[in-house]
């Protein structure tokens, strides 16, 4: 008989190693972290955003998904507008002449910030290839009675992850107390956003 514990491990594990790659969503986290800026309403939604995603994938919504490969275009085309949109901004913020003050005001309206929360989640392919049709691949080669502790599993290293990433990083606030930091920061995010930009197209377009 399988232990109990085997597939709340597996899920959490690989869902873990997914989710730690530096990308689009991550980055937006640690600087609204940075920023104290509606960290616990965007960490409670990367989390459950993932845990859904998780669990669609694991109920069979990955098979689906493969079926219909204009949609994946779709995504890729209108997650490409919106990074390269976000990397330009971030470039634009680099060159500023004035310096971010790292405060417990919010520069953004929560409104915003959820509306970018979902952009950066939803407009993404890869977080579909992570979520529901890898997690999902793996979660449905568990035993049936078994698969809500895979995604239990899987949900609770999102939500570990992504608190862990907006909630720890105020402890980067006296480095970020520089402006240069802040200049390094929007350079790695516009860099990295123009970038994921670019290899989406490319995708969609072949």
């Amino acid at each position: 008989m399988t232990n109990p514990l085997t597939p709340f491990v597996t899920g959490f594990a690989l869902s873990a190693a997914l989710i730690m790659a530096i990308g689009a969503q991550n980055l937006f986290v640690l600087r609204q972290g940075l920023r104290r800026e509606h960290v616990g309403a965007i960490v409670l939604f990367c989390g459950c955003a993932d845990a859904v995603l998780i669990a669609l994938g694991v109920g069979g919504l990955g098979a689906l998904l493969s079926l219909v490969p204009a949609l994946t275009t779709i995504l890729s085309l209108g997650g490409a507008g919106f990074l390269g949109w976000y990397g330009v901004k971030a470039l634009q913020r680099m060159a500023a002449s004035e310096t971010l003050i790292v405060s417990d005001g919010g520069a953004i309206t929560l409104g915003s910030a959820l509306a970018s929360t979902a952009a950066f989640t939803f407009l993404n392919p890869h977080v579909y290839l992570d979520t529901v049709l890898l997690m999902g691949a793996a979660g449905s080669a568990q035993p049936l009675a078994l698969r809500p502790l895979f995604v239990a599993g899987a949900a609770c290293a999102s939500f570990t992850w992504f608190t862990a990433l907006g909630y720890g990083a105020r402890l980067l606030v006296p480095l970020f107390a520089r402006p240069m930091a802040w200049r390094v920061l929007d350079a790695v995010v516009g860099i990295t956003m123009l970038s994921l930009a670019v290899s989406l197209a490319l995708t969609a377009l072949r």
